[in-house]
């Protein structure tokens, strides 16, 4: 099964600690996703930028609106995301648990919709063929 791992963080804290400080936690991160990679269970994953330079778009009244920020006023902010492949809920959350991120802040792990990921791959696949 394929999980979709949200990293959230406090930006506030990135701006607490040294520049080497956060290196070194950056590299127990890449260290742990190779332990993941050799046991066939990372399938990518992205960092996002601040969530000072996101925007959020919301329908109202029939018009669309763009809003600076991320949509929930919230101390930790989405800090990026980790396409994990895992045998069920338990192992996904037994693989994460390790993860040296889940101490700068908390991981949201959800099951990817395996029925509408096929439909979008079945379109791509019309797209590219022509």
């Amino acid at each position: 099964m394929k999980f979709i791992c949200l990293g959230y963080l406090d930006e506030s804290m990135w701006q607490d600690i040294s520049d080497d400080e956060a290196a070194q936690l950056m590299e127990k991160c890449f260290e742990y996703d190779d332990v993941l990679r050799r046991g066939g269970h990372f399938l990518g994953g992205e960092a996002l930028a601040s969530a000072g330079q996101a925007v959020t778009l919301r329908k109202q009244n029939g018009r669309i609106k763009a809003t600076d920020g991320p949509y929930a006023e919230t101390k930790e902010v989405l800090g990026g995301i980790l396409l994990l492949e895992a045998r069920d809920m338990q192992h996904a959350i037994e693989l994460m648990s390790a993860h040296p991120g889940v101490g700068v802040g908390p991981f949201e792990i959800r099951p990817a919709d395996e029925q509408i990921n096929r439909l979008v791959a079945q379109r791509d696949a019309r797209h590219v063929s022509g």
